[in-house]
């Protein structure tokens, strides 16, 4: 199979003959598989390989993310067989066993597992390494720090919801048993140690499911058993100073800790689901967060523009996007570069995720009314230069933010749009004047983040036809030079380590005030703006691929056409 694989790889661009010939004559000297050879002289990754082999033999690719959370119990099965033939069940349904495999071509494993379970089984390709890591994960016999603490919980400290779950002083005592504390702990670690902006634990009907975001990209964890779901609850809530016996409504609370010897915030928030209650822990990091605007990732013109908007005396200045997207970030590296003596900074958030330093921060707490529009109308009493607002969320607010600019003061928000012209239609749909929008407006930044490709393993790579066409592109600009990760220990076989963001910026000139005093449709305004000089985010997006600092993939994956139409 290894020579018609080969003949495959060059046909379908994947390697040159000559590539080709220099991995035959390792593979003849090392005695090694074919596809190893290639993956060590460096021409493919072993995913590319595995996806390739995929396409070569018409069968389902499975990704290192899309292994499950736990595999079937299958009683027959050693870990030191399923590594010897390179396998690791996946699923198994009415009689149907779902195998990921390294060579697909060697028909032992199959057969085998035919004869001993009985059951039909069908095949997926997967790269050997991440069977590997699957088959540690699920039956290694090392055990991991996470494992040794859950081995000591003894099955009546972690009783179940219906066997007394309601009782709260059990509730409290399985909190703060010592292994639950650990077991609680271990999770936040490894989740910091993996540079991830939140941990999700999830129960289901057979499953307490934990998975790490890591640049922006949600990715499997070590999961406890569902037994220790009421444990692992109680403890979190506890922490975040929530009520353990309501779990009949969503909560939100706050956990203040140190780890590492780095002060850590975690906003923690609760929901009810039919399966027990799902929560989300944001990581909040202040090294992590307080960047300078130079190092954002804006192009040299978007930053000056910027600089210039949040310098001015007066006016008001949008951040737009979706949740997740930076927003909070830009705004404060933009706080952080007018920061001074000579002027009176006043935020009101939430919640206030981190303090800086000389800023007066306000939390609003709308169950005692100190909500955004109530705050700001005391802000504006209390002489400040620059206001920022954290959300503009009903006409109330804007209004309030949009006088505070028309009587001599610098206002920055964000509003969630999907483009930075959508901004001028959302205000307007929310009852605000269109003479007043058009009288403050000074600018509207929308932002994405997008993964940067993993210095350690980048590599070239020609895209093919098909991704420039997605991209609007007809051809590579001369001198550029495309890059893509080929997967490494660095980043986690992803290809991909760190974010940054790709911009859109409008700046308001006197043909896009007229347009807003017009109510024109945002298709049109977005047209005048972009002729009047706006970079969309996708074409941003597409000169940071051309520098070779993340991938077609990635802009694709966060863009999207109507927004650039």
């Amino acid at each position: 199979m290894d020579t018609q694989f080969g003949q495959w790889l060059t046909a379908a661009g994947l390697l040159t003959e000559p590539e080709l010939a220099r991995a035959q004559e390792r593979q003849q000297a090392t005695g090694e598989r074919l596809t190893e050879a290639v993956v060590r002289l460096g021409y493919c990754s072993a995913e590319e390989l595995a996806r390739a082999l995929a396409r070569h033999l018409e069968l389902p690719y499975v990704g290192r993310e899309e292994f499950p959370t736990s595999p079937p119990f299958l009683r027959s099965l050693s870990p030191q067989y399923m590594r010897q033939y390179r396998f690791c069940p996946l699923s198994l349904e009415n009689g149907v066993l779902l195998i990921a495999c390294a060579d697909p071509s060697d028909p032992t494993a199959t057969d085998d597992l035919r004869g001993v379970l009985g059951v039909d089984v069908r095949v997926a390709v997967a790269a050997e390494a991440a069977i590997v890591e699957a088959i540690e994960r699920y039956f290694g016999s090392g055990s991991t720090a996470v494992q040794k603490v859950i081995e000591t919980i003894r099955d009546e400290e972690a009783a179940e919801d219906e066997a007394g779950g309601e009782d709260v002083n059990s509730l409290r005592d399985m909190a703060f048993d010592a292994p639950v504390v650990r077991l609680v702990n271990l999770l936040i670690e490894n989740a910091v140690g993996a540079d991830a902006s939140d941990i999700h634990i999830e129960p289901f009907e057979d499953t307490l499911r934990v998975r790490y975001r890591i640049d922006g990209v949600l990715f499997d964890a070590e999961t406890p058993p569902r037994r220790l779901k009421a444990a692992v609850t109680s403890r979190i809530k506890i922490m975040a100073e929530l009520n353990i016996a309501e779990r009949r409504l969503p909560q939100d609370g706050r956990i203040r800790m140190n780890l590492q010897g780095r002060r850590l915030d975690v906003r923690v928030s609760t929901i009810p689901t039919i399966h027990g209650e799902s929560i989300v822990m944001r990581l909040l990091d202040r090294a992590a967060i307080l960047m300078p605007l130079d190092r954002l990732g804006m192009d040299p013109r978007t930053q000056r523009q910027m600089e210039r908007l949040i310098g001015l005396p007066h006016g008001m200045l949008l951040v737009t996007g979706p949740t997740g997207s930076g927003k909070t970030t830009t705004l404060y590296a933009s706080l952080d570069k007018i920061n001074s003596p000579g002027k009176k900074i006043i935020t009101i958030e939430d919640p206030v995720e981190y303090q800086l330093r000389g800023v007066n921060q306000i939390h609003v707490k709308p169950k005692i009314g100190l909500t955004f529009s109530a705050g700001l109308r005391h802000i504006v009493r209390q002489d400040p230069d620059v206001i920022m607002v954290g959300e503009i969320r009903d006409v109330e607010t804007a209004d309030i933010a949009i006088h505070a600019a028309l009587t001599g003061h610098l206002v920055f928000s964000t509003l969630h749009t999907n483009d930075a012209p959508g901004a001028l239609t959302r205000l307007l749909d929310m009852g605000v004047e269109p003479y007043l929008v058009a009288s403050v407006l000074e600018g509207i930044l929308a932002q994405r983040l997008v993964r940067l490709i993993c210095p350690a393993c980048a590599a070239p790579y020609t895209p093919a036809p098909k991704e420039l066409r997605a991209m609007g592109m007809e051809a590579i600009p001369h001198g550029a030079t495309l890059r893509r990760g080929k997967g490494c220990d660095d980043c986690r076989g992803t290809g991909y380590r760190g974010r940054f963001g790709v911009y859109e910026l409008v700046v308001m000139t006197e043909e896009l005030r007229s347009l807003t005093l017009r109510k024109t449709p945002g298709h049109e305004v977005r047209q005048r703006a972009a002729a009047a000089g706006m970079t969309s985010l996708r074409q941003d997006g597409w000169a940071k691929c051309c520098q070779g600092l993340t991938t077609i993939e990635e802009v694709l994956r966060v863009t999207h056409e109507e927004s650039e139409e």
